[in-house]
């Protein structure tokens, strides 16, 4: 049977196959071929020799109908995930003779989705048809595929043929960024330095997330703690006071942990919390850099989506970064003990109601253990 199947697909990709009218017709063409052999009746030849000779045109023109058809693609744009790509396929008829009753199909990966037909009408000689379709996306990833089909039963729908393009697409679906509008767990690193710098006789005004830097206008979001009011009164409209987070001039680092095994939904989240961080740092005007097994360290908003996108659960364990505290993102509890001095980190575990918490985690950093099963951005904008 899979003798069959791959003699059907050669055929079918380098010359043609009979279509189902092709089929009764060379029965029909047989049936008469036979009764004529019997009866030796001239009519009955001719009739025979007519569906043959149809038959044999039918499966020469299908064939001449994919002939001169060129097909290039455009740059594909990065997309979230939960958004729709935009791709966009041209095919260029080098003929003078229009192509006509074509079929596309855009092979795409099967972690992607089912491949995209589109029904061709016609393409004029010497003109270019554009199809522009959108796919919605479910998870993130770097997805590539190489192949677009054109097939075709034209004229008659004897025959049916088709043929295979290379034709290279690179789609990019980025990781979901949370919008936090405060995560503790970022805002209170250096807090103690503040404090003490703040006893030594500083001017700046200590509070509660780090040290004033300047006073703003209010943007949608601000926690109403941070307004100062008293200049607030005097401008008419509310002030902010911005902070000033002291971390000793050190970065900090976002590191997920890919030397354990991870759950693929603690996986997701783990990657969609760790953008999300890097981009509320940014927001927060701190030194911050992302670092995985297969990378290392890595900064700027377009390398870090894109490697988020295309990382992957399991990688070589390589030795992390010295000396910098580390937001540290992992399934597995007994890592905690080793992270560096100011260390924070994130913990996805099963935990029973029974379960003694401080049997898993660190007494010496603080974090937050998430539930899988609650929503992912209040759980990172709760109290440490």
């Amino acid at each position: 049977m899979n003798i069959v199947k791959r003699l059907i697909n050669w055929l079918e990709t380098h010359a043609s196959v009979p279509a189902y009218g092709g089929w009764v017709l060379g029965g029909i063409a047989i049936a008469y071929f036979g009764a004529a052999v019997n009866t030796m009746a001239g009519w009955l030849y001719v009739i025979s020799g007519l569906s043959f000779a149809l038959l044999a045109v039918s499966a020469f023109l299908v064939q001449r109908s994919l002939l001169g058809l060129v097909i290039t693609r455009r740059p594909i744009e990065p997309v979230t995930v939960g958004d729709e790509l935009t791709i966009e396929l041209e095919i260029y008829n080098q003929k003078l003779k229009p192509a006509n009753l074509l079929k596309i199909t855009d092979i795409l990966p099967f972690l992607l989705g089912k491949s995209v037909s589109q029904s061709i009408e016609i393409i004029p000689g010497k003109e270019i048809y554009c199809w522009k379709y959108y796919y919605p996306t479910r998870r993130r990833g770097v997805y590539r595929w190489h192949t677009v089909e054109l097939s075709s039963s034209a004229p008659w729908g004897l025959f049916f043929s088709r043929r295979q393009h290379k034709c290279v697409a690179r789609a990019i679906v980025y990781p979901l960024v949370l919008p936090l509008n405060t995560c503790p767990l970022i805002d209170e690193i250096g807090q103690e330095e503040s404090l003490q710098i703040n006893h030594r006789g500083n001017p700046w005004q200590s509070t509660s997330t780090g040290l004033v830097r300047s006073l703003r206008p209010y943007r949608f979001g601000d926690p109403t703690r941070l307004v100062h009011w008293r200049t607030s009164a005097r401008y008419g409209e509310l002030r902010v006071r911005e902070l000033e987070i002291i971390t000793g001039g050190q970065e900090i680092i976002i590191t997920l942990d890919t030397s354990t095994k991870w759950e693929e939904d603690h996986f997701e989240q783990a990657v969609t919390a760790a953008v999300s961080l890097y981009f509320y740092t940014q927001r927060q005007q701190l030194q911050t850099k992302i670092w995985t097994a297969a990378t290392g360290l890595i900064s700027g908003e377009r390398e870090v989506l894109e490697t988020l996108a295309a990382i992957d659960p399991v990688e070589d364990a390589t030795p992390l970064p010295e000396n910098s505290p580390l937001i540290w993102l992992t399934a597995n509890s007994p890592s905690l003990s080793t992270l560096p001095l100011g260390s924070r980190w994130i913990l996805w575990q099963n935990i029973n109601p029974s379960q003694d918490l401080e049997s898993i985690t660190s007494k010496d950093y603080p974090g937050i253990i998430i539930r899988s099963e609650q929503p992912l951005q209040p759980q990172l904008q709760k109290s440490v």
